[in-house]
């Protein structure tokens, strides 16, 4: 068994080494063949002497090859150097550090509303298959999927901020109080509709998803023979029903970590979340590159670790991977 997980922990960490390698040397790529100049991001129009522009250039390596700017960028990132943002003029890591702290809050707190709330309905729904339940869920779900995320962010916004005045129109925190100074009401005030937003965009796959497994399950012989025997209802469910069909929803449901992190950017945009998909969106139109790079390896970061959860949940979840390991031995 220790040799299992030994084995186990140690693919997932050369994955990882391997993952975050190619992200970094893609990425950077990507970014040399696009138009962003960070020399122009830095001057932002100031005027300077060509000689000074020279050192500049210099100093950013425009003008070295492409394969030692990656040589540098890769061995840079494996010392934790990120480099320096030209938005902030600081670290790369502290920055993104302080952003993401703001961003996780938001992620979690929608994803554990998706979570509960897109299980609740799928259950709801495949329980009272072709009723007028399942079709209200149903239409709710492909109308959440087929509309952007910004858009839906736009409406909650004008509904429950400009016409009922219920919640504030954006940011984190009250504009011109200091942080030390912003109590736990005002933080929360500002994050329901952003965490709102975010939850009903995730609730629609996963509702869809345990509702048609909840559907075949319900369908099947071991079900049809539970009947049989005088089962039904709601106990029937949580026996047969609920129990078949929370693994998969929870895979589900960590591998959705990756378009959570992509909703984020949008609906922080909307809603004007100093988080991190924010500063991705200003890195990009500001051409900060180094940060811009940054956020790509983080991002990337954490969409594995969100996959990894999942390895890990079916790991000590499921019997059968038990099983199996023990039947190897």
């Amino acid at each position: 068994m220790n040799k299992k997980i030994t084995k186990f922990i140690g693919q997932k960490a050369v994955r990882f080494i391997i993952l975050i390698i190619a992200v970094a040397i893609f990425s950077f790529i990507l970014l040399e063949l696009s138009p962003l100049d960070p020399v122009n991001a830095y001057l932002k129009e100031a005027p300077v002497s060509q000689a000074q522009r020279a050192l500049l250039e210099q100093y950013w390596g425009v003008n070295t090859p492409l394969t030692t700017k990656i040589i540098n960028w890769v061995s840079n990132l494996l010392q934790g150097d990120l480099g320096t943002s030209l938005i902030y003029r600081t670290s790369v890591s502290d920055v993104i550090l302080e952003k993401f702290m703001t961003s996780i809050v938001l992620m979690f707190v929608s994803w554990v509303l998706s979570g509960i709330i897109g299980f609740t309905l799928g259950v709801v729904a495949g329980k009272n298959e072709g009723s007028w339940i399942d079709r209200i869920v149903k239409v709710y779900c492909y109308i959440i999927q087929s509309a952007p995320s910004f858009w839906i962010g736009l409406l909650v916004l004008i509904v429950f901020s400009i016409e009922l005045g219920w919640f504030p129109v954006g940011y984190s925190t009250p504009v011109g109080v200091l942080s030390q100074n912003v109590s736990i009401a005002d933080y929360i005030s500002r994050l329901v509709l952003p965490a709102l937003t975010l939850s009903m965009v995730g609730v629609a796959s996963i509702a869809l998803y345990t509702r048609n497994e909840l559907v075949d399950v319900l369908n099947s012989d071991y079900v049809r023979f539970a009947k049989s025997r005088g089962e039904s209802g709601w106990d029937l469910i949580k026996r047969h029903g609920i129990r078949n069909i929370l693994l998969p929803a929870v895979t589900l449901q960590c591998l959705s970590i990756n378009e959570l992190f992509g909703g984020a950017v949008l609906v922080e945009q909307v809603f004007n979340y100093p988080g991190i998909g924010q500063t991705a969106v200003q890195a990009g139109l500001q051409s900060d590159v180094p940060l811009l790079l940054g956020i790509v390896v983080i991002s990337a970061i954490f969409v594995y670790f969100g996959n990894l959860l999942a390895d890990v949940i079916y790991y000590f979840v499921d019997p059968r991977i038990k099983e199996s390991e023990t039947n190897d031995e």
